[in-house]
């Protein structure tokens, strides 16, 4: 069950119609900030790695897909900011981890903030605000652990930018109930699993390549979100 009690109803269409418009601007921000990305170099200075246009067209008509589908599914309610800033943001750490093999902190950690603000936003306008507030918090710490124990065990598999990533998962998907936590981190793993399987099917990488395994947390926990 949701923390916060509705019914659920797909959203008017002038409200989708917004979304549509909404996240093509949030998505051109998004596209700015995975464009501008770099890493550093061993004297710390900026080495930019530019991303193909087509590419950028891509995240950007994705974060818009993902407003509509969010808002499709949730109506204006009061978790839909949090949801919404979450697609957002997940979005571009994908397009990021997919392109630099990086879930930079710079993002990870003021998203994280960002998205725990919003949702104790939305805990206090609905009518059981300790209850999923409390969820969150726990699923958050639940995601964590499970994300660093197996992170010290096969560090080659997951990086701690997976570990920070997977707290701000479980807050969101906590917060909306404990099934959506359990159904977007098995989705989250199944998703990485099947990716790898290709990669090593088509021969594009060996049993020590590093797959990026962000895009699947993410992908796995935007599937729970809107199924849930």
């Amino acid at each position: 069950m949701s923390g916060i009690d509705i019914d659920w109803a797909p959203a008017p269409l002038w409200l989708i119609m917004c979304a549509a418009v909404v996240g093509l601007a949030a998505g051109a921000y998004v596209r700015s900030v995975v464009a501008t990305f770099s890493h550093t170099n061993r004297q710390g200075q900026p080495c930019p790695r530019p991303t193909r246009k087509l590419t950028l067209a891509l995240v950007e008509l994705a974060t818009a897909a993902l407003f509509v589908l969010t808002v499709w599914r949730f109506g204006a309610n009061p978790q839909l900011p949090a949801y919404l800033f979450f697609a957002a943001a997940g979005t571009a750490l994908a397009a990021i981890d997919l392109r630099h093999r990086l879930l930079p902190n710079n993002i990870v950690l003021p998203g994280l903030a960002i998205t725990a603000i919003l949702l104790t936003g939305a805990a206090a306008a609905g009518t059981t605000p300790g209850t999923s507030l409390l969820r969150a918090v726990l699923g958050a710490a639940l995601l964590f652990t499970l994300y660093l124990v197996l992170a010290l065990i096969s560090p080659r598999g997951l990086g701690m930018g997976d570990v920070k990533l997977a707290a701000m998962v479980g807050l969101v998907l906590a917060f909306q109930s404990w099934q959506a936590l359990f159904t977007g981190t098995f989705l989250g793993f199944l998703i990485g699993a099947a990716v790898s399987l290709v990669i090593l099917t088509i021969r594009r990488g060996g049993l020590k390549s590093h797959i990026p395994f962000g895009p699947a947390i993410l992908a796995g926990a935007m599937t729970a979100l809107l199924l849930s």
